[in-house]
């Protein structure tokens, strides 16, 4: 069978572009090519664009996750010889340019990889097993179910030791996520908790931020850094600094210096890595990210591309590549978009040259950082203001706008969070049952439900959107 035809994509003579991801890069790349002579192909393991930046309100039951969530046929569906498939590309053939799907395969003749970036647990197994990422609409959900079922767990243990492990919370990684959810936690645990579990003891639940170097928001200034830990630890977060994680089995969480946490949730925010395509050379890529040039194409492959998190393109401001930040990919998205025809047509085209438009992190309500271009800070409200018009003009369609700014309206004059609901249960596989009397016991329990299901990505039961 003809390979062009395997995903029932058709062949009208026009250059074909396939984008690998529907992130905020392959999102913006796809938006700009429109109008511009090509058939472009987008792939995506969901059909739906997250607004990462926000997750951590969904994890911590802010937002509902639909909120955040926009379908991505739907941002195209006026869109001339454009074509969506629900894919996860397992491979590319850059000889034959081909790619390599789950169900078929689909000749390109140029190819945007914005595939986005996935946890990094630097190898460590016992941590991917027991931790839980948040990279994802799925991830996030788990993180939530598992916050309430760990309450709904306290509220019927007697041994005031196990109680405590099961209501603390570890976040490792210092940066713009962890720092987020941390003050997040915080927030939900003094307004809203000790109203739906009254009989809990809410100082036993600890809340811990983890980082690995001297100071918080290590990619932010240092001035960020010292307001997140000063407002944090007025909120009752206990972080620690230059605290290198050993491992972790789902009850103890263990240091390199010997100092241990015991605690049976641990979220991992400490790193991501690139998502790997078999089929391009190891050489190729560099620490889990693919070596592109000042055009974004792959250094071996002309007609490849590769934006966002998944790139590093080396320069003299930014040896190391550039930030994992929305708007570096957001950026390269447009310039590939914008600049694929001429490139087709073998005309001059400057290279790329990424605009830093600052980083944010928000910690609470009326508490942010804000490092703005021209080494301006701005802490406290005014940077709050900041980060909530910002992400609220970020946000990719109006229904999110309206879904999030009700959302945020509600919650602020209400102090209230109502997306607590365990609506799909999570249950680690190495979650421990004991069995006693007739009765099971475990983080992950809730009548009908097993032990061992799945994994950190799993489904139990239903997503809700």
């Amino acid at each position: 069978m003809d390979q062009t035809f395997t995903l029932n994509i058709p062949d009208i003579g026009k250059p074909r572009v396939a984008v690998i991801g529907g992130g905020f890069g392959g999102l913006n790349a796809v938006k700009a090519l429109k109008g511009k002579g090509f058939q472009v192909v987008l792939f995506d393991k969901h059909n739906y664009h997250t607004f990462q930046p926000l997750l951590y309100q969904v994890a911590t039951a802010e937002l509902p996750a639909e909120s955040i969530a926009s379908p991505l046929r739907h941002q195209f569906q006026h869109y001339e010889n454009f074509h969506f498939r629900l894919q996860r590309v397992v491979g590319i053939d850059p000889a034959r340019q081909i790619l390599l799907t789950e169900t078929g395969s689909l000749r390109y003749d140029y190819c945007i990889i914005a595939g986005g970036a996935k946890p990094n647990f630097f190898g460590n197994k016992e941590v991917a097993e027991n931790a839980l990422p948040m990279k994802s609409v799925p991830e996030a959900l788990n993180f939530r179910s598992r916050l309430m079922q760990s309450l709904e767990l306290a509220s019927i243990t007697v041994d005031p030791a196990e109680r405590k492990a099961i209501m603390s919370i570890a976040l490792v990684g210092g940066g713009p996520t962890g720092v987020e959810t941390a003050g997040a936690l915080a927030e939900l645990k003094r307004n809203v908790l000790p109203k739906d579990y009254p009989t809990l003891d809410m100082q036993e639940m600890k809340i811990y931020l983890i980082e690995g170097l001297p100071r918080l928001l290590p990619s932010m200034s240092e001035k960020a850094g010292a307001r997140a830990l000063k407002d944090l630890q007025k909120m009752g977060v206990l972080v620690n600094t230059s605290a290198m994680v050993q491992t972790y089995d789902g009850r103890t969480l263990r240091f390199k210096d010997g100092s241990t946490i015991e605690v049976r949730t641990v979220v991992w925010t400490a790193g991501v890595t690139g998502e790997s395509f078999p089929g391009l050379p190891g050489d190729w890529s560099e620490k889990g990210r693919i070596l592109i040039d000042d055009h974004c194409r792959l250094l071996r492959a002309k007609n490849i591309f590769a934006i966002g998190d998944i790139a590093l393109m080396k320069t003299d401001k930014y040896p190391k590549g550039h930030p994992g930040l929305a708007q570096v990919a957001i950026q390269m998205g447009k310039y590939v978009g914008k600049h694929l025809k001429e490139l087709y047509k073998g005309e001059e085209v400057a290279p790329f040259k990424y605009f830093d438009k600052g980083s944010l992190a928000t910690i609470g309500r009326g508490k942010a950082v804000a490092d703005l271009p021209g080494k301006h800070y701005f802490g406290g409200r005014p940077a709050w203001w900041i980060w909530l018009f910002i992400h609220i003009n970020y946000l990719v369609s109006f229904r999110n706008k309206v879904l999030v700014f009700a959302s945020w309206v509600y919650n602020y004059f209400t102090f209230d969070k109502g997306n607590r609901l365990i609506i799909r249960p999570y249950v680690r596989k190495n979650d421990l049952f004991r069995v006693g009397d007739g009765r099971k016991e475990g983080i992950g329990f809730l009548p009908g439900v097993e032990a061992g299901v799945l994994d950190n990505d799993g489904d139990v039961g239903n997503e809700d959107a």
